[in-house]
């Protein structure tokens, strides 16, 4: 008597007689795979080639990476970080091969006794020396390396407070006269083979400072300072951005270090010490009156102006950085009015709020705040 899985040819009602096929429930569930066969393989080429084209243009876009180095901190940090990935390589490999051999004596002698003192050697070689010499070698290297990111080869020339907020960040240069003190935002500028000194602290939250090609993560914590050094062996763009989980838009809390030649940086600081440029064209005045009447002025300041406002960043040459929104748009005439017109589309939960203006008031403003450079 056949059992309900069975598979076989069972005599057909009817008068043409025949037979019919009993098909079991695991036979049916691969029956239908195979005809769906074609639709997994089309929906798996379709995900690999968009897995591919996601990587390529990953490698195209601008993204931070430690993986090479362009500071003098960030090169010590980076031949210590692979000194023990290849110490670690090499101990795991060790063990691997030290394992295969020791079960392939086990399998000629027949037997995982040892015998003799052959056994007890390898315990006080293999598990007692070996690692107190690869742990003090990588202790006292990294102890060494990492005290000596402490301070800097040389005294540094370059004073800058970083002050983080969520989600952007605020540059004070410190150097030079009280009345020469200026800020910045999300852009940190500084002279190519000089020392420069950082003092570290949060408005708000814990935040992390983190410029990876050029030195290592530095947290700010509310309530305390602290300090780091960073050098740019040659001139760029680095990007950096904030390693330490502080909120909604902790992703798109990003700035850029330009590193540049003495005599370019010495021209920049000029140009950032003088006050906002005067508007000259009628949409620029235009744009200037827009903006003391619209909520903008309680919140930036234009030094030169009546703006004071102490809550967003300076605007004084806004026209002459490279990005918008803390990183996150490239500073174009249009982006910026996107920026004004929908920021809390754009970036949700930033404290920048949404300003609502005729359009022509909107393009006399942009006017205006591009021609601050």
């Amino acid at each position: 008597m056949s059992g309900a899985g069975d598979v076989g040819p069972v005599p057909s009602g009817g008068e043409r007689g025949g037979y019919e096929l009993r098909v079991t429930s695991y036979e049916l569930t691969i029956l239908r795979l195979v005809t769906r066969n074609s639709y997994f393989v089309t929906r798996l080429r379709k995900l690999l080639i968009g897995a591919a084209a996601a990587l390529l243009l990953a490698g195209c876009a601008e993204s931070p990476t430690y993986m090479t180095s362009s500071g003098a901190a960030g090169s010590r940090e980076a031949a210590l970080g692979w000194t023990l990935t290849i110490i670690s390589c090499a101990v795991v490999a060790l063990v691997a091969v030290l394992l295969v051999w020791g079960l392939a004596r086990r399998r000629e002698s027949g037997t995982g006794v040892s015998e003799g003192r052959e056994g007890v050697s390898w315990i006080y070689y293999g598990g007692v020396l070996m690692p107190i010499v690869v742990l003090l070698f990588a202790f006292t290297y990294s102890t060494v390396t990492l005290t000596g990111l402490h301070h800097p080869p040389g005294e540094p020339k370059v004073h800058v407070e970083v002050i983080g907020h969520r989600w952007w960040w605020e540059m004070k240069y410190l150097d030079g006269a009280p009345e020469g003190v200026f800020y910045t935002a999300n852009e940190l500028h500084i002279p190519v083979g000089v020392p420069v000194h950082l003092d570290l602290r949060s408005a708000d939250v814990i935040h992390s400072f983190w410029v990876p090609k050029l030195a290592g993560k530095t947290d700010l914590a509310p309530g305390s300072e602290n300090s780091m050094w960073i050098e740019a062996k040659e001139p760029g763009v680095y990007l950096g951005e904030c390693a330490e989980f502080c909120g909604l838009q902790h992703a798109h809390m990003q700035f850029r270090v330009v590193a540049e030649s003495p005599r370019q940086y010495a021209a920049w600081l000029a140009d950032q010490r003088a006050p906002a440029r005067v508007p000259s064209e009628p949409d620029e005045k235009r744009g200037e009156q827009v903006f003391a009447n619209a909520p903008c002025a309680g919140c930036h300041t234009i030094r030169g102006t009546d703006a004071e406002g102490k809550v967003g960043p300076d605007l004084t040459h806004v026209g002459s950085r490279l990005t918008l929104g803390a990183g996150i748009l490239p500073n174009t005439p249009g982006h910026m009015a996107g920026w004004i017109a929908s920021s809390q589309a754009i970036k949700p939960g930033s404290y920048m709020p949404t300003i609502y203006l005729k359009p022509a008031e909107l393009q006399t403003l942009v006017s205006y705040l591009q021609s601050l450079r």
